[in-house]
């Protein structure tokens, strides 16, 4: 029962991953020697996670969403002889921020005699926030090579679950993916 729980806890965080409450931080790099016109067809290698787990219904959410934008840009999937293979990784990792807050109300303190008198130096409070920070890595690897040729990384404070996860992961994997192919020419796998 312990492990249902945990494994509900995490399907909720990486469905928040991707809730509407904050934008999608995405950053991506590929290598500049490939010529990406070349790719048409592509297959999954798999999808792995990194953490407390991810749910069989993210991770077929995430799947059908990269899946769905590949196909939108004109690549056909081709299980047998992919010319990309497509591996996505999800990660969520627990946070603590710390925040200090110092409320001073003179010259006083250690290192300056001009105080207000004494209790009069101030206070400071720390406060601390916990919360977890998830990422979905999309790596494209080129299959005859077997390098990886492009990656993109979307990266999200998650507050809350997500009201509606197909929507959100679909477009938080549209908003990675949009910078494919790179280099400014988004011509599509049929050109």
């Amino acid at each position: 029962m312990k492990t249902y729980s945990l494994s509900l806890l995490v399907m909720v965080a990486i469905v928040a991953l991707f809730s509407c409450t904050s934008q999608v931080k995405v950053t991506t790099d590929y290598n500049r020697s490939v010529d990406f016109s070349k790719y048409k067809t592509f297959a999954f290698y798999q999808l792995s996670d990194h953490g407390p787990g991810l749910s069989q219904l993210n991770q077929e959410r995430i799947i059908n969403a990269i899946k769905s934008q590949l196909l939108t840009m004109g690549f056909t999937e081709n299980k047998e002889n992919p010319d990309l293979w497509v591996n996505a990784t999800a990660i969520v990792k627990e946070k603590t921020q710390v925040t200090a807050n110092s409320n001073y109300y003179g010259y006083g303190g250690y290192y300056r005699p001009y105080g207000w008198g004494p209790g009069f130096n101030g206070t400071t409070t720390y406060n601390t926030y916990e919360y977890k920070d998830g990422s979905l890595i999309i790596d494209l690897i080129d299959a005859a090579s077997k390098t990886l040729v492009w990656q993109g990384t979307g990266n999200k404070e998650i507050d809350k679950p997500s009201k509606d996860p197909d929507a959100a992961i679909k477009a938080a994997v549209a908003k990675i993916m949009e910078s494919y192919p790179p280099g400014g020419d988004k011509k599509t796998a049929k050109n």
